[in-house]
């Protein structure tokens, strides 16, 4: 409908579009505050029923520990206490659902705890997240999934992933080292790195046989999948984005920009073993974005090389081991099992310690 413009005063203005209802601005504000009222609601009486669970499983974990002469009193309270609810309540406090409500109680046991928790969250979260043992990874868990709206499909992922674990292995710099727990407000350049980065949801087999275009390919076919492991504040750029100099032309893989650390972020995408020639190049690559393509507003760009693999010597006597705007992250096709993200952590850590001692002498 075409907007219908009117001279006042020597004036044009515009109106109401043609054929629009007067009411419907009215509609609009009406409507709007009762979408909002009603998301508002929901979370509230969502919080209200994971209190009632709470409570549930605090009461039946009262009731399990004054009954310790019988080794399955535990077992028969919840069976009878589902028999019971069952008639009055239905199918839904079933004898799993109880045994959840005493899990919940028992993975956040003080009310002070209960009251942290996200009204953002489902019930659905929980139960995930009370299979996390770790506290500081269950937290971080928690305030990543309600600051950035993560579904539990989304949650899932993310805790079969080792996400926390793997931002525990980021590039180590003076300001952030490895052995530090991710902060769920990253400020540092190296906090928004993951090493490595699992790339499952390519659905390309490992070890990728294929061409460097053919993974870049596969990334921007699944971006959404992509910016969300890449982590908080990423945008998409472009692809084989052009950077000329007067007598040159360089195409960088993929560009990012970060609104929260207010900088562009390069990729470089490598399906062999990190090589010296790949970091000079993404030196380069950096450098020049510096120079031509960074604004007066933006902080200085990041390289990451995501690459297949890579060895630790070249990493540390390269310009890897003192930069912080360039590090080299592997990537992996197949989510990693927790036995593999256990003894790499235990693996970098002896290296962090060598290397600290050798610089030490």
């Amino acid at each position: 409908m075409a907007s219908k413009r009117l001279t006042v005063k020597g004036k044009t203005v515009r109106t109401a579009k043609v054929g629009a209802a007067p009411q419907d601005s009215f509609f609009e504000d009406v409507r709007s505050i009762l979408q909002g009222a009603r998301q508002t609601s929901y979370a509230a009486a969502n919080f209200i029923m994971e209190e009632a669970y709470w409570r549930v499983g605090r009461r039946i974990t009262e009731e399990e520990q004054g009954g310790k002469a019988r080794a399955d009193y535990g077992a028969y309270l919840v069976r009878e206490l589902a028999r019971r609810l069952g008639e009055e309540f239905g199918r839904g406090l079933s004898v799993a659902n109880l045994w959840n409500f005493r899990q919940f109680f028992q993975t956040f046991p003080t009310e002070e705890k209960l009251y942290a928790l996200r009204r953002e969250l489902t019930w659905s979260h929980y139960r995930l997240l009370m299979r996390v043992e770790h506290p500081q990874a269950r937290r971080y868990y928690i305030d990543e999934a309600a600051g950035q709206g993560w579904s539990t499909r989304a949650l899932e992922r993310n805790i079969a992933s080792l996400a926390y674990e793997r931002l525990l292995t980021r590039p180590a710099t003076k300001a952030a080292p490895r052995t530090a727990a991710p902060h769920s407000n990253p400020t540092l350049p190296a906090e928004f790195i993951k090493d490595p980065y699992v790339l499952e949801f390519l659905g390309l087999p490992e070890p990728h046989s294929g061409s460097e275009s053919t993974l870049e390919a596969a990334i921007v076919s699944r971006l959404q999948q992509f910016l969300m492991e890449l982590g908080k504040g990423f945008s998409f750029v472009g692809r084989q984005f052009r950077v000329s100099t007067e007598t040159s032309h360089f195409y960088v893989d993929l560009v990012f920009y970060n609104y929260l650390l207010k900088c562009f972020v390069l990729i470089d995408l490598k399906t062999k073993k990190l090589s010296h020639q790949d970091i000079g190049q993404m030196d380069m690559y950096v450098r020049l974005f510096d120079e031509l393509k960074r604004g007066s507003d933006d902080n200085p760009t990041l390289g990451i090389i995501l690459c297949a693999d890579k060895d630790d010597t070249v990493v540390r006597y390269s310009v890897l081991s003192e930069s912080e705007q360039i590090f080299a992250s592997k990537y992996r096709l197949v989510l990693p099992s927790e036995d593999e993200f256990r003894k790499e952590l235990e693996r970098r850590h002896v290296l962090d310690v060598l290397t600290q001692t050798v610089c030490d002498e």
